[in-house]
């Protein structure tokens, strides 16, 4: 088993996942690349003692960007889990 430090990054605190977590009860985690979703399932009911019913990932591409100079760049690519708590359990925000 991996440890949750190599699979979660952090917690998204957005206006859309406080929406997400209060209505559905469910949390938005950004992840590391190599993960996936049974892995993410592992370190999120490791790390929060709660029992998941479902994962779903997505892979966000970066902006194409510009530099100072205007040449062209592009952002750093992410990934993101939305993980679906059974219902009752809470995973608690301090």
């Amino acid at each position: 088993m991996i440890s949750a430090d190599k699979i979660l990054k952090n917690l998204r605190l957005t206006e859309k996942a406080s929406k997400l977590s209060s209505n559905y009860g469910q949390y938005t985690f950004e992840v590391y690349p190599s993960a996936t979703k049974y892995t993410v399932r592992e370190a999120v009911e490791s790390t929060f003692k709660v029992t998941v019913t479902r994962v779903n990932i997505q892979n966000l591409k970066g902006k194409p960007k510009r530099s100072r100079r205007g040449l062209p760049t592009q952002g750093s690519d992410s990934k993101r889990a939305i993980v679906t708590l059974k219902h009752g359990d809470k995973i608690e925000l301090v």
